[in-house]
């Protein structure tokens, strides 16, 4: 095995030296040599391209790259030469019909950090790169310490704007209505939250928060979009990344990234392996009333979980460089997972002066594997003007997921054990289709449009045995197929100091929800205009204020449209509405940045109106399980929803060993709607579901550079409480710590980081319904986790800056003109 590697390692080196121009056989070779350093900090630059092409003849090229001490050397023919000096993200340095006669040393070469434009405020720092455009802001996860042997939700848990609750629910700006993307593309998984928890930080390289998107992107997402791109590489020759790490409780991994770029093309792929447990716990304290709300009875319900999951993360893709203009890109992913669910519930029961009953005790042991499978393609043409473009963007995707469970019941006074068999077998195949064309008109404006198909086939084969009898009301196979097509124009120009994006997207929607079993069949046809609308104005060198509105879609699926899902508990039990509708949300935004030497403001005030909102509504049922109610909880369109806030985010650095980064975000959420049912005694209950509330959040990260060039990061964070329709949801405190040290002259680091310090990170909600039940939970998905990491490259710099990618899908699209 040694031997194969050593032999393709050493075919990958000459093949890059092979990719590179030599002088004619016969050509005297004379070496053109200088040094590159970074103008502000006088350090060298290395992997600095040199480029050298002929005046006389533009097919003759030379080219090099820089060393660690930012010196190069080039052997080129006699001739006059253009000769370019290029470090990604700084203004390249030329010199133009420069004589090469003999041996050269063109001396020292200083580069700057590239000028802003117009459509990007760039805020360095050794944390993350964040990129402020037109449409969206995009953060390089860069030296995060925090997201060590994480995962994807750990990554977006510590993005500005984004929280991540305690089931993996992601929001933006509180708004869990957010489209997840990954490379510009919807995520194929079934399950989007697993998703994010299988994939490892480590293959992350950027995520773009877009909380008002454009005309150019897809629609759906009430409450923005977050655009998660992959690691692809970018380095000329042969170069990687490995990471492992350890854990407790147990959370091991190991995983790699391996490159290879030559001159007509580039090779790449991400390996990973995770084996992680996540013990997770909660308990909800039930108090059950009579008519005049006097108490009945009570029933105090406890679980633990061991959550046990195996999961394989492997991609591999290649670019080819067919000509100066054209690259192809293909891509292969494909994920697998294993693992088992053991969920222990206890339920003590206890009369109306709180003396002692019997307890219940429901052991759920569920087993799961899921795998997972894409190709995607992509061609980009890149014309003569700059800017101008046509993408093409196609993909398969297949994704199966297969959960077992078993129920046992069983209660102290009684010899009696009831079993529940439960069986969910899903399958989801999409094919995607895009295109998209930008056209730079005259030096200040810009033309783009494009088409996007989206065909989704979605089953999910449902059922429940108890004591060997199939239960019918638990049992359906439910069909989902989803088919949008859509076109978009948008239209950017300056004016001066003034830049405006005007967009127009058209969506077809026609989307079959089929209940198999029950011969239950909804089909819902709908195409909608989305329009939108971008006004920046640049009041000076460094600062900017924006305003912005689009129309957005937010379509139900999966757990929300199923009925028969769930059964874990026997009294509290979710389910999914087939006949829901899409919301629809007008957004609008107005946003300010301003830059000092050492501190960077960023904030904005937002609006959202959406018609037919969806809300969890919560309702006995009339069924008893042994005297208890049974509770169902179940999603509804409600009529209007109004959420508005403001937020602000803080880069400051105050020393050079010390950086500080927070985030708050405030909002204010009205919802007004009425909930009717028929109960048990065929009386139709009505409830008012008005609600006004309001909330906040805060994030401040804290990285410091210890002696010995130790750095310390830490992480706080507070949800403030939320009133709800039917309770509230309590305040809850977090704390994250991490430390590295760099070894080995940089080459490699070790990291150690604590999640959630004091455990503290859960649920805590207030729920009441009159005459009904007056109930206290809390609820952690995981416990505090301790991970030890080790980070070893080969031929990367530890802070390396990239050039943002031209990427599959929608990651760099057609940004407006600078």
């Amino acid at each position: 095995m040694k031997n194969i590697k050593l032999i393709v390692a050493t075919a990958l080196f000459f093949l890059s030296f092979l990719s590179y121009a030599q002088p004619n056989a016969g050509q005297s070779k004379l070496k053109v040599t200088g040094k590159v350093i970074e103008k502000s900090t006088n350090l060298p630059l290395e992997y600095s391209t040199i480029t050298l092409k002929n005046v006389n003849n533009p097919n003759q090229v030379f080219g090099g790259i820089t060393d660690a001490k930012g010196e190069f050397s080039v052997d080129v023919a006699s001739g006059n030469y253009n000769i370019i000096i290029e470090f990604i993200s700084f203004q390249p340095n030329e010199i133009n019909n420069k004589s090469i006669t003999q041996n050269t040393n063109l001396g020292t070469i200083l580069l700057e950090d590239g000028a802003k434009q117009l459509n990007e405020v760039v805020v360095r720092a050794e944390k993350t790169t964040v990129e402020i455009r037109l449409d969206k802001k995009v953060y390089n996860v860069g030296n995060d310490l925090m997201v060590k042997g994480g995962t994807v939700s750990d990554i977006l848990d510590n993005i500005p704007s984004v929280s991540v609750d305690v089931e993996g629910n992601v929001s933006l700006r509180g708004n869990e209505n957010v489209k997840i993307l990954i490379d510009g593309r919807p995520s194929n998984a079934i399950s989007v939250t697993d998703a994010l928890r299988l994939i490892p930080a480590d293959a992350i390289d950027k995520v773009e928060v877009i909380t008002n998107p454009s005309a150019r992107y897809d629609a759906e997402g009430g409450g923005g979009i977050l655009n998660i791109i992959l690691k692809k590489g970018k380095n000329n020759g042969l170069n990687g990344t490995l990471i492992a790490n350890t854990g407790y409780p147990e959370n091991h991994g190991i995983s790699g990234t391996l490159n290879f770029k030559a001159k007509e093309f580039n090779l790449f792929t991400t390996q990973g392996y995770s084996y992680r447990k996540s013990p997770g716990n909660s308990f909800t304290n039930s108090r059950y009333l009579n008519d005049d709300n006097s108490t009945r009875d009570y029933m105090y319900e406890n679980r633990e979980n061991e959550r046990l999951n195996k999961s394989y993360n492997g991609s591999f893709g290649f670019d080819w460089f067919l000509n100066e203009t054209l690259t192809w890109t293909n891509i292969v992913n494909y994920r697998k997972s294993s693992g088992n669910n053991v969920d222990d519930v206890f339920q003590d029961y206890y009369d109306g002066n709180f003396v002692y009953d019997y307890t219940r005790n429901r052991v759920n042991e569920e087993d799961g594997n899921s795998q997972n499978i894409e190709f995607s393609t992509n061609f980009t043409k890149k014309f003569k003007k700059e800017g101008h473009k046509l993408t093409i963007d196609a993909s398969v995707s297949s994704n199966s997921d297969k959960n077992i469970a078993l129920i046992t019941d069983s209660t102290n006074n009684s010899a009696n054990v009831f079993t529940d068999n439960t069986f969910n077998d899903q399958k989801q195949n999409r094919n995607l289709f895009q295109l998209d064309y930008v056209l730079p008109i005259a030096k200040n404006s810009q033309f783009e449009a494009g088409y996007r198909g989206d065909f989704l086939t979605n089953t999910t084969d449902y059922s429940v045995i108890t004591n060997g009898i199939p239960l019918p009301q638990f049992t359906n196979i439910l069909e989902y197929k989803e088919k949008v097509n859509a076109f978009y124009t948008q239209f950017g120009t300056k004016f001066n100091k003034l830049s405006m994006l005007y967009g127009l997207r058209w969506e077809d929607s026609n989307i079959d929800v089929n209940q198999l079993v029950t011969n239950d069949f909804n089909n819902k046809k709908y195409n909608n205009f989305f329009p939108s609308a971008f006004f920046t104005y640049e009041l000076n060198e460094t600062s900017d204020i924006s305003l912005s509105y689009s129309r957005r879609i937010q379509r139900p699926r999966g757990r929300q449209l199923n009925p028969f899902n769930n059964l874990s508990s026997n009294v509290n039990i979710f389910i999914g509405n087939p006949d829901l509708d899409p919301a629809f949300t007008n957004a609008f935004d107005l946003g300010f940045i301003k830059k000092w030497n050492k501190l960077t403001f960023n904030t904005s005030m937002y609006f959202n109106a959406t018609s037919d909102a969806f809300q969890f509504v919560r309702r006995p049922n009339g069924d008893f399980q042994d005297g208890v109610p049974v509770i169902i909880s179940t999603p509804i369109n409600l009529a209007k929803e109004y959420r508005s806030g403001f937020e602000f985010t803080l880069n400051y650095s105050p020393y050079k060993w010390w950086k500080l980064n927070s985030n708050f975000n405030f909002f204010y959420n009205e919802t007004d709607g009425d909930f009717s049912y028929t109960d048990i005694d065929n009386n139709v209950i009505f409830q008012n579901f008005d609600n006004k509330a309001t909330s906040w959040f805060a994030r401040i990260t804290s990285k410091v550079t210890l002696p010995y060039k130790v750095d310390w990061q830490t992480n706080m964070s507070y949800n403030g409480a939320q009133k709800t329709a039917q309770g509230k949801n309590l305040g809850v405190f977090a704390m994250n710590l991490a430390f590295s040290k760099d070894v080995f002259k940089e080459k490699a680091t070790v990291s150690l980081n604590v999640s959630d310090v004091f455990n503290s990170r859960k649920r805590i909600s207030e729920t009441y319904l009159p005459g009904n039940v007056d109930s206290y939970g809390e609820f952690q998905w995981r416990e505090r986790q301790i991970t030890l990491s080790f980070t070893y490259r080969f031929n990367v710099k530890k802070n390396e800056r990239e050039k943002p990618r031209n990427g599959n899908g929608q990651d760099d699209g057609g940004d407006f003109p600078g």
